[in-house]
């Protein structure tokens, strides 16, 4: 007997799902209210009366991330599954053409209003103050053509190609996103900076930011005194111009933190600015293997300074230099934030002709993975930060189909859980149905 013939193949018309661990998020979802809110964001009406709810299109997309999907097309994994449809509510399920049909009727107006929305009605729903600001931008390739605000740029993997360059904001804190704006691949790093600084607090809403990090591309004048009138500590890397690289060769005295790093600090007023500010200057040897920062090349000749990488940062702190260090430290995790969302939601993938409607879809992208981020901290609550793929495989790939009726008549959905597992599941089902509050221990600046 060959190994084909060791056993038979059938069919079964039950409902089965792969993906009943997203009980869990649809338990928290109507917990915070998420259905009732999205209704009030006067999203686009559907052209027909037979057409999807907007709000249930909504609600599909960002499910279908959950489930892996990082493209449009991705997103047909809930409509070929009558589990998850009768979980969520849906009278019916929707291809993935609705749901692009559905960004497509997005103006620029209806783009910032919606996304505008979905952040404040988050950060509404969560105590988090104060919080570390952390922006950033990024590239995202685009290989198609005739896609609106695609132009050459600054691309370090693919020169000459046609990008995006958005910018985003990040609670440090708890991983959210606090905003994200869509923007030409010619576009520099500041620009619009202020206004998109302006729209982030307003996402924010009550929420005080404690401190705000970003890189160099940050590093301007304009943006500075806007922290300054709105009383925001900063750390801000600067750029290493001719004058500042004078000035910490003739100002800073080196202390030691650890092997092959020394830090420093100056009074530096650079060129158009209106004041004196004070800067951190941090040097790593050469010789360690992740030393980060450039050379003063104004120093080229000089054997001993050419032996250190340089890095220099405003701030108005009042710590002292090594803790402006190390607080700035912290923002590396941006790059990582970037990367995950490329990689589990779609950032630089679910991409349409029409730039509003590209932005569209990313800031629901975006509330899916602040969504995750919520489910991760208020019914995970674990101190590791699991990626989603990791997700899958912990809690979200459950099967599961659905049984015949309670005792009282109430709908049952059993799930394929091992019996020394189920109270750890049960546990998280607990969690998932509390009201979503994560207290902000003090900040310590």
């Amino acid at each position: 007997m060959t190994d084909f013939d060791a056993f038979d193949l059938k069919y079964t018309s039950r409902e089965v799902t792969a993906w009943g661990g997203l009980a869990l998020l649809k338990r928290m979802m109507d917990g915070m209210g998420l259905r009732g809110a999205i209704a009030d964001w006067d999203l686009p009406a559907p052209g027909s009366n037979r057409g999807y709810a907007p709000v249930q299109l909504i609600e599909q997309m960002i499910v279908s991330i959950w489930c892996g999907a990082a493209r449009f097309c991705h997103a047909d994994i809930t409509r070929l599954d009558a589990t998850l449809t009768r979980l969520f509510d849906w009278p019916r399920a929707a291809g993935h053409k609705a749901i692009v049909r559905l960004f497509q009727r997005f103006s620029q107006a209806d783009a910032n209003r919606v996304a505008h929305s979905s952040y404040r009605w988050l950060f509404d729903k969560l105590s988090l103050n104060p919080i570390t600001l952390d922006v950033d931008s990024t590239v995202m390739t685009r290989w198609g053509g005739q896609i609106e605000g695609a132009s050459k740029g600054y691309n370090p993997k693919h020169h000459g190609r046609n990008s995006h360059h958005p910018l985003l904001a990040f609670v440090s804190d708890w991983r959210l996103v606090a905003n994200l704006w869509l923007r030409p691949g010619s576009s520099h790093t500041a620009n619009n900076a202020l206004a998109f600084l302006e729209a982030t607090l307003a996402n924010l809403g009550q929420t005080t930011v404690g401190l705000f990090r970003a890189d160099s591309g940050f590093y301007d004048k304009a943006i500075v005194a806007w922290l300054q009138a709105k009383k925001i500590s900063h750390i801000i890397s600067a750029r290493l111009t001719t004058a500042l690289q004078q000035a910490i060769v003739d100002q800073c005295k080196w202390q030691e933190v650890a092997p092959g790093i020394e830090v420093s600090e100056l009074r530096y007023q650079a060129i158009g600015w209106q004041q004196t500010m004070r800067f951190v200057v941090v040097r790593q040897h050469v010789r360690r293997a992740s030393a980060a920062g450039k050379t003063l090349s104004l120093f080229a000749d000089d054997p001993d300074l050419q032996g250190w990488r340089y890095g220099a940062m405003v701030t108005d702190l009042t710590l002292p230099a090594v803790e402006v260090w190390r607080l700035y430290r912290g923002r590396a995790d941006c790059e990582n934030r970037i990367k995950e969302l490329k990689a589990d939601f779609g950032l630089d993938s679910f991409v349409l002709r029409d730039f509003w409607a590209t932005e569209a879809a990313l800031s629901v992208a975006m509330l899916s993975y602040n969504l995750m981020s919520v489910f991760r901290h208020a019914v995970l609550r674990q101190k590791v930060h699991h990626t989603l793929s990791t997700l899958h495989h912990k809690v979200l790939a459950v099967g599961a189909y659905w049984d015949k009726p309670s005792a009282d008549n109430k709908p049952t959905i059993r799930l394929a859980i091992a019996k020394k597992r189920r109270p750890w599941f049960e546990g998280l089902w607990a969690q998932a149905g509390e009201p979503v509050e994560l207290k902000r221990t003090a900040s310590k600046f």
